[in-house]
């Protein structure tokens, strides 16, 4: 939750650089003009836009992910006729990170639906429009009207796009980072300092959305699109390369590093953490 608010701003910021419509002069300059305008305009409370959703959702899908991250090794295991305490090859661990996506999105999608809705709809309060959605239940309950289960849950393939490939990342990098600390001090992974897992998680994070970013920049677009504008992720795709080239797919990609280290240095130190206290329920 903390990650959560301290971050929430910065992913404020990469949503609305994503969701720029093409053709018309950009509302921002960058990060930091985009922070200093919305917080002109709108205070601490236009900052945290939408943050209902994430802080919500944020618990159950960091239980799921490492649950699915666990999942994954004991098929990994599995396969390869292992004993539960040995340790998983690189190649085994990417697995296991790709496949804790999976039960992840069904948390993941819906979250980022009304997420970005909510934050997008600033745009339009800007020029003069009036809010659609008063909140995170709100806009759920609109969406679910409108559309039903389908449309709560639009986008959910392209949640899978982005976080399978970027959690293979993540957790990929965040063990060979540790690998290499451990290697280098004569250490074993586990006997690593809270400093050295901080970095290693922040490597990790920023690992995620260097992979991440592109089918992000398409997820967030087809998310927050009226319905019918495009016909699926391939017409996003190619109606952005035609319209605003190729470095549209990389929008966002600066507050989204700023936010990636801080963030996830946080989180596997609470995960590092979490599984030594609970390690005598193994």
């Amino acid at each position: 939750m903390c990650s959560t608010l301290v971050g929430h701003p910065i992913d404020l910021v990469k949503v609305r650089m994503q969701t720029q419509a093409a053709g018309t002069k950009p509302a921002f300059n960058g990060t930091f003009d985009c922070l200093s305008q919305t917080f002109k305009r709108e205070g601490v409370r236009g900052l945290y836009r939408g943050v209902s959703a994430p802080m919500t959702a944020i618990a159950p899908i960091y239980a799921v992910v490492f649950w699915g991250y666990d999942m994954g090794g004991r098929l990994a295991r599995k396969h390869y006729d292992m004993q539960p305490n040995e340790p998983m090859s690189l190649n085994m661990i990417m697995f296991a990170g790709g496949f804790s996506a999976l039960p992840t999105t069904a948390i993941m999608a819906p979250s980022e639906r009304i997420k970005c809705l909510l934050q997008v709809q600033a745009n339009e309060i800007e020029k003069g429009g009036k809010p659609k959605y008063k909140g995170m239940v709100d806009c759920g309950v609109k969406l679910f009207r409108e559309g039903g289960i389908r449309s709560v849950y639009k986008g959910t393939f392209a949640t899978l796009i982005r976080d399978v490939p970027g959690s293979v990342a993540w957790f990929g990098a965040y063990e060979v980072v540790k690998r290499k600390l451990a290697e280098a001090q004569g250490k074993e992974p586990g006997e690593l300092s809270p400093l050295n897992v901080l970095f290693a998680g922040g490597i990790g994070g920023v690992a995620n959305w260097c992979v991440s970013i592109p089918p992000d920049v398409v997820k967030s677009r087809y998310q927050t699109a009226p319905e019918g504008m495009y016909k699926g992720l391939g017409d996003v795709a190619s109606t952005l390369m035609k319209e605003e080239g190729p470095g549209a797919f990389f929008k966002g990609i600066g507050p989204a590093m700023i936010r990636a280290f801080p963030a996830n240095a946080a989180c596997f130190l609470g995960m590092e953490l979490s599984r030594s206290l609970l390690g005598f329920m193994d």
